[in-house]
């Protein structure tokens, strides 16, 4: 863990930030990284990186884990266990100094839930504010519809091991200086599954379980966000013995827009105006998500100036109504006039009429993303 970054370092906060700094660095972050928008090779690398400190920060929980033992795992102790679920560590020590009987002893016959599965799936801009319904394909593992499962041969079924009775363990029992020890282990000729299957299926060579391509409905909501998480119940792979099947996880990412810029509910937009509008006032034409409105500029409006269009965001994905559309204006500078243009600014003492063509490439761009967004695009 040693070579992992800070991840407050990551996302370029101090570790006092509130939850909703944290939130604001990842939005700004993830769309600088996006492999969609940025084509460097190590766009995809920075990408998950910034994710996985989200990840982290944005939990309560893992925030305060991570505060105290850093990247290190505080449940990694004595025989490399995990948290709760000592395995061989504990469990076989106690065995070994007690002649068994720890407690911790698994039924290999019992039901097992079957893994959860993770689909990243990228979609519209429009598409992750208005929502929509789509059919995925996932590889995943299903139980074999030949044997049900059973990896035996139909019309057969799996034996009880000889070896272990079932148990799926075996004891190796050895005498030491200490006093007779037991170890308990996955049994050899089972391999801990407590049954011998003697002839095997044909579809799955008896494994009880096949690899298959699954098309599954997925109902995209609206408002749905970078990062944002989709649970289909059941719809990972297939449990053994009977087990529930895991679940599906459907990780959402949002291609960039050319015109709108989204925070949370709310949309940014960029607009252009000229010296007319800017300083006699007008009423121009705006795009929104989902129609064109008219904005009443005031005169004297200044470079840099916001108004806002109140419930033209984005829905709400946990409750009602919209966000807002927020309008940023920008007065563009005439740069090709005719000398009676310049005159007339001269008389006016540069506060004149709109004149030439706009050619600084800014606002060339400005126009071109208006008019996409006019199209609707």
């Amino acid at each position: 863990m040693a070579d992992k970054r800070d991840f407050y370092e990551v996302l370029g906060v101090e570790k006092s930030a509130s939850d909703d700094d944290i939130k604001k660095a990842y939005r700004k972050m993830a769309r600088q990284y996006h492999p969609d928008v940025n084509k460097a090779a190590d766009a995809e690398s920075k990408f998950k990186e910034v994710k996985e400190a989200y990840d982290v920060l944005s939990d309560e929980g893992k925030r305060s884990q991570y505060d105290r033992f850093g990247h290190v795992d505080p449940n990694q102790g004595f025989g490399g266990g995990g948290g709760g679920d000592f395995g061989g560590g504990f469990g076989d020590i106690f065995d070994m100094f007690f002649g068994g009987g720890g407690g911790g002893r698994r039924d290999p016959n019992a039901p097992q839930r079957g893994n959860d599965l993770q689909y990243t799936m990228t979609i519209e801009f429009k598409e992750a504010v208005f929502g929509k319904e789509t059919e995925i394909t996932i590889p995943r593992t299903e139980n074999c519809d030949t044997c049900v499962g059973t990896g035996a041969k139909p019309g057969t079924k799996p034996e009880t091991c000889s070896t272990c009775r079932g148990t799926g363990q075996q004891e190796v029992v050895q005498n030491t200086p200490f006093g007779r020890m037991v170890n308990r282990r996955a049994c050899s000729t089972c391999s801990g599954t407590g049954k011998i299957i003697k002839e095997k299926c044909t579809t799955c060579h008896g494994a009880g379980k096949v690899k298959k391509q699954r098309k599954i409905n997925v109902k995209i909501p609206a408002g749905v966000d970078e990062g944002a998480q989709i649970r289909l119940s059941g719809e990972g792979e297939s449990g053994t013995r009977g087990g529930p099947s895991g679940d599906l996880y459907i990780v959402i990412r949002v291609k960039a827009h050319d015109f709108f810029e989204r925070d949370n509910d709310d949309i940014y937009c960029e607009v252009p105006l000229n010296f007319a509008q800017a300083a006699l006032g007008d009423e121009i034409e705006i795009p929104t998500l989902t129609e064109k409105v008219k904005l009443k500029i005031p005169a004297g409006t200044q470079t840099g100036t916001y108004f806002r269009l109140k419930g033209k965001g984005v829905p709400r994905l946990r409750g009602y109504g919209q966000g807002d559309q927020h309008v940023k204006v920008t007065v563009v500078t005439p740069t090709n006039m005719s000398d009676e243009q310049k005159e007339l600014l001269r008389q006016f003492a540069g506060v004149g009429a709109p004149a030439g063509e706009v050619q600084h490439e800014h606002h060339e761009s400005i126009f071109d993303k208006m008019k996409k967004a006019f199209r609707g695009e």
